[in-house]
């Protein structure tokens, strides 16, 4: 991933030698880096430091960080969270991602698998990274703003792309419309979340999806790309 020039991954841990430890490695991968050692001054450092990706401890004194998770998730716009915990019950776990977390590594673990997960985390939520992305029949440019369908440049208005291009970047998860709004309309958008249902409708059509067999509706949940 040595590629990935100006990607800046922060570092959440009390525990010097792990901070130590993964600085050096990722620094080594080319990431811009910077290291918290409590919850508090992670937030403060991530308003400014706006990460790409947050490797986060749990157990820490003072601020822990379920607390910092829900924290940076609530007030930067996209942010891939890594929580980094010896604690390896299946309910931890379960909090975690519950509470905003993206994906869960459990000490000890291995840096390259730690690497693995954060270019996984790169290319699911900062395709415009890559360039060209691919998920099944779809082909995602970001930097054009364009979305090929079985070789073919669809037709999308901006709202379109940005919500196209969020159902299937997390195809297999139900999407509510609410987290639909907050993600694609942004979080001070104040109209009514049945305009989610009309673009969902634009894009079936555009999709030729009459059937409903690529974007799901789930009654009283969401919405879940299902990709062939």
């Amino acid at each position: 991933m040595k590629n990935l020039k100006g990607v800046r991954v922060m570092l959440v841990d009390d525990e010097p030698h792990i901070t130590q430890f993964l600085e050096f490695g990722l620094l080594n991968e080319g990431f811009d880096t910077r290291t918290a050692p409590d919850g508090m001054t992670a937030v403060n450092l991530a308003l400014e430091f706006q990460p790409h990706v947050v490797i986060l401890d749990v157990m820490m004194p003072g601020m822990d960080g379920w607390e910092v998770c829900r924290l940076l998730k609530k007030n930067l716009s996209n942010v891939a969270i890594i929580m980094l915990t010896a604690k390896d019950e299946v309910e931890d776990r379960v909090k975690g991602l519950t509470t905003g977390a993206d994906d869960y590594v459990v000490k000890p673990f291995s840096f390259e698998e730690l690497l693995a997960r954060i270019g996984a985390r790169l290319r699911n939520q900062f395709p415009a990274l890559y360039g060209e992305v691919s998920f099944g029949p779809f082909r995602l440019d970001d930097r054009r703003k364009e979305i090929r369908y079985r070789d073919e440049v669809l037709e999308l208005s901006p709202t379109e792309y940005e919500l196209l291009k969020y159902l299937v970047i997390n195809h297999g998860i139900v999407l509510s419309k609410s987290t639909i709004l907050d993600q694609v309309w942004g979080y001070d958008f104040g109209g009514d979340e049945n305009i989610v249902e009309v673009y969902i409708r634009f894009l079936r059509e555009k999709l030729n999806d009459k059937e409903h067999r690529l974007i799901r509706t789930l009654r009283g949940a969401g919405y879940r790309v299902d990709l062939p």
